[in-house]
Order: C-alpha cells, then sequence, then structure tokens
C-alpha cells in the first residue's frame, strides 16, 4: 500500500504488477450512498504537469517492439463515480418486455408504427461531465457511455480543440503525429457536474462537486504570469479557430469552383462570360489559400517560402501548449504579424463567397442543373 497516493501494488509469482491507483473513493462506499441513481466520489486535487517522452516521443520511442511499456495513466483529474442502473432505450425495453411474455408462453405483438417511429427517433443515451471555472463559465464537456457500477473517467486540464470540427479519425501510424489539443487551464478550483441524455433530453444526475488544479512543484512561472500566459493562450486560440475555419471554407469554395465550370460548360444557354467569372474567382481563392497556407509552388522550386500566417499559429500552439513555461519574444512576435495580417484576407474570403452567390444565382437564371451547396429554386405553375 501507497499510503501518500492511496495506491494499492499488488505483484505475482508470475511477474506481473498491478496497480489501482487511489482506491480512497472505495472508503465512501456505503449502504447509503449505492441508493443513489448516480454518485461522483470526493475528488482528489489534481496535479498539473507535461508528461516527459524521454524514449524520443510517446510509447516505445526508438526502442523497438521487444523493449517492453505500459502506458502511464492518463495524466489529468481523475473522477470516480458510481451510476446505479445502466439507461435503455425503448427498443430494449420493449423487446426486454417482449422476452418475458415469450419466456411465459404469452403471444407478442407487433408493434404499431407509432411506438416504431418514436424508438428510431431516440438516440443512444450517454453522460455527459460538465467542467467550470470558479466563476461558472464551462470549460469542457466530456462524453461518456452509460455503465452502471463505478467508473472512472480523466479530464486532461485542456480546452477543447480549436480546429475545425472533423469526424475523420486521428491517424496514429506515423510516431511524430499528435492529435490536436487545446491550452491547460490556469491551476485553480474548477467544478465537475454530470448530466445525463436519455435519448431526449438532458436531465442533472449529480449537481457541481469542487475539486482543485495544483501546478506540480516544478513549475517556474509564479501565478501572476500564468494569468498573462492564460490570456496569451486565449488570442492564439482564437486565431487557431478563425483561421482554421476560415481556411476549412476556402476549401469548400475551392469545391465549389470545378462543379461550377462544369455546370456551366455543360448547360447549352449559360453564356460564356460567367465562366470567366468563374476562372477569375478561382484565381482569388488561390491567393488566398497562398495567404493562408503558404507558396507550395515557390517553396518547391526554392526549398523554401515566407511562413504563412497559419504556420506561425500552428507553430506557437504546438510548442507552447505542449511546455508550462511562459510566451517567447518570437511567440508574442508572431502572434502580432498574425493578428495584423489576418484581418484583409478574411474580408477577401467574405467578398469570395458573396462572388460565388451570385453566379449560383445567375445559374438559377439559366435552370442550371443542382451544383453543390446551392437550393434550386421552383415556381408552380
Amino acid at each position: 500500500i501507497q499510503r501518500r497516493e492511496n495506491d494499492l501494488v499488488v505483484s505475482t509469482f508470475g511477474r506481473g504488477v498491478y496497480i489501482l491507483d487511489d482506491y480512497s473513493p472505495l472508503r465512501f462506499l456505503t449502504k447509503d450512498t449505492i441508493t443513489n441513481n448516480a454518485l461522483i466520489f470526493p475528488i482528489k486535487d489534481a496535479l498539473m504537469y507535461i508528461e516527459a517522452n524521454p524514449l524520443g516521443f510517446s510509447g516505445k520511442g526508438f526502442q523497438g517492439a521487444n523493449f517492453f511499456t505500459t502506458p502511464n495513466p492518463a495524466v489529468g483529474a481523475i473522477f470516480t463515480y458510481f451510476i446505479k442502473d445502466d439507461i435503455k432505450t425503448l427498443k430494449q425495453k420493449r423487446r426486454d418486455d417482449e422476452k418475458i411474455k415469450q419466456k411465459n408462453g404469452e403471444d407478442i405483438i407487433f408493434p404499431p408504427y407509432d411506438v416504431l417511429s418514436k424508438e428510431a427517433e431516440q438516440q443512444d443515451p450517454y453522460l455527459l461531465f460538465i467542467i467550470s471555472d470558479s466563476q461558472g463559465n464551462i470549460i469542457r464537456k466530456i462524453k461518456s457511455e452509460i455503465k452502471k457500477s463505478i467508473n472512472r473517467i480523466s479530464w486532461d486540464f485542456r480546452f477543447k480543440p480549436f480546429t475545425p470540427v472533423t469526424f475523420i479519425p486521428f491517424d496514429d501510424s506515423f510516431a511524430w503525429n499528435t492529435p490536436d489539443q487545446g491550452f491547460m487551464v490556469v491551476p485553480g478550483t474548477y467544478t465537475v457536474s454530470l448530466q445525463q441524455f436519455d435519448g431526449f433530453q438532458f436531465s442533472e444526475l449529480v449537481s457541481p462537486q469542487a475539486f482543485k488544479c495544483v501546478s506540480l512543484n516544478n513549475s517556474t512561472i509564479p501565478m501572476p504570469d500564468q494569468i498573462a500566459l492564460d490570456a496569451f493562450n486565449k488570442k492564439v486560440a482564437e486565431l487557431l479557430r478563425v483561421i482554421g475555419g476560415a481556411d476549412a471554407f476556402r476549401n469548400e469554395l475551392a469545391e465549389k469552383i470545378k462543379y461550377l465550370k462544369k455546370a456551366v460548360l455543360d448547360a447549352a444557354y449559360v453564356p460564356q462570360s460567367l465562366y470567366a467569372e468563374i476562372v477569375a474567382l478561382e484565381l482569388k481563392l488561390t491567393k488566398i489559400n497562398k495567404q493562408i497556407n503558404g507558396d507550395a509552388l515557390r517553396a518547391k522550386y526554392e526549398s523554401v517560402s515566407p511562413i504563412s500566417i497559419k504556420e506561425r499559429v500552428d507553430q506557437i500552439s504546438g510548442s507552447l501548449w505542449s511546455t508550462r513555461s511562459a510566451p517567447t519574444e518570437t511567440y508574442k512576435n508572431s502572434l502580432e504579424i498574425v493578428t495584423n495580417s489576418f484581418e484583409p484576407i478574411l474580408i477577401s474570403l467574405h467578398s469570395s463567397e458573396k462572388e460565388i452567390k451570385q453566379i449560383e444565382a445567375a445559374l438559377d437564371k439559366y435552370n442550371v442543373p443542382y451544383t453543390p451547396g446551392r437550393v434550386l429554386n421552383w415556381e408552380k405553375k
């Protein structure tokens, strides 16, 4: 028993080692507590630090497959919680009732359409942990499946990533790839509450429970500078959000261009002058792409090209958010350059969107078939 951390370590004669991290929540498990539908046990002070990668990068590093390693516990605040019962969907409840009737030899009536429709409309139930700061501002939401009994979930002290929303899974096949992440919050007192989504609506299971995020004692940044670091990170995060969003939107507009060009060429009555407008707009979007992402052609023939605004903000977030240090003067200068450079690009992107809408309106005038992102007009005659 590791008494300081309340850990239980068990070794076997087969050279196995098992570690139960922080068994202290079990002290609060009584007959009274398990009568609750849900419960978050008292939360241990969470130590904030950046996990080291002494082997070169995460996992085994360069040591090879034969080098035995096992993952460390998740870095973050650990929430141990109790769920009394699983949540069953309407379909699961109906099927359970049908099994009972079948066992008892009773007739099973095929459900009417309104019952099947209600079942189809119900979404999958889940739990939602909501983490807030001392002022009640929501910092993070963590979704988890509903599993009865005692469970654990962790929060890594970070905001959600500020990059565009995507359903593409993270590619971990390349060792140096790292998933997108937000920046760390300031040490202090936070709360976590628990809500349940039953497939139709949310309900609160556990009211906000306070816990502390404590900086590890190897930090060299005093608290006033932590506040300044937090303010700097928020500026970086906002630029990361809007620049990433602008680039994703530019790509969407660029995808539309090829459909518009084909539509104009295929349609018999559309004037050729509209094609010239589309080509001019395509060149404008290419220029915006160079401003955001850099000049790929120049980099191809000259090895390097001037750093783009997206590369600047990615460099800041990629380096600064993986350390607890204060921003360097280089980062501050880069942030100022990006701040002063992005607004004209965004204005140009908005004007490009208006031009595309004008072109799409012209296509409607000539009854051109559907192109992506364009709702066709129709008048009843």
